[in-house]
């Protein structure tokens, strides 16, 4: 990376590219949700089971979301400590007409919210109580209690009912994610440009780069 590009990044100029960690139980919906944020020309009409992970992309307004949908199966479950380094977010979907597995989601979200790439930091997290079109699916707010996410108070977090078939319930949850997000890099942007700024103070040359790239 070029400093002019380096500069732009510091300054808020770029469009920012997220790494997001898709994960949850196998057939909870991750890879249907994950498709249908996609564009409508690059979805895909035969979902089939993750095998490994998946990386997939998809844009907003302001922000380009690279998302790496990780398989729930348990034999590739001790795959997902490979890529906490790369995320910046997590994206945590629960089958919500699976009462008996919900016990092994919570175990799962336990077991992510200690590691030690993850359990220091503070990642936005996004529950999804997936398939609310199933009979007798659990509310978000019973989901929400039955896995204790309200003992999660070292990171953001936000939980969406949704319906990854028909896609209800997917916008809210991105758009909370987009908004946390920024929020986030905005408080880091203000710390750049403060220690920026100083260094200006310090050398004119960068004054005038600051210049032409705001030029």
């Amino acid at each position: 990376m070029g400093l002019f590009d380096r500069l732009a990044g510091w300054l808020g100029l770029k469009k920012k590219e997220v790494h997001v960690l898709c994960l949850g139980l196998d057939n909870s919906g991750k890879t249907t949700i994950i498709n249908k944020l996609k564009p409508s020309n690059a979805q895909t009409q035969d979902i089939v089971p993750t095998i490994g992970f998946n990386i997939e992309k998809f844009k907003t307004a302001s922000l380009s979301f690279t998302v790496f949908d990780m398989s729930g199966q348990g034999r590739y479950r001790n795959l997902w400590e490979h890529y906490y380094k790369e995320g910046k977010a997590i994206i945590f979907v629960i089958d919500s007409s699976d009462k008996l597995r919900m016990v092994v989601a919570k175990e799962e979200l336990e077991t992510l919210l200690n590691h030690p790439d993850i359990k220091h930091r503070r990642m936005p997290i996004l529950f999804f109580a997936n398939k609310m079109d199933v009979r007798d699916a659990l509310s978000a707010v019973k989901v929400s209690q039955l896995m204790l996410l309200e003992t999660i108070k070292d990171k953001p977090w936000h939980i969406c009912a949704s319906d990854g078939l028909k896609g209800e319930g997917l916008q809210e949850g991105v758009d909370w994610l987009q908004g946390t997000l920024q929020w986030f890099e905005e408080q880091g942007l203000c710390f750049q440009r403060m220690l920026f700024h100083r260094l200006m103070l310090q050398d004119s040359r960068l004054t005038f780069l600051y210049v032409v790239i705001n030029f």
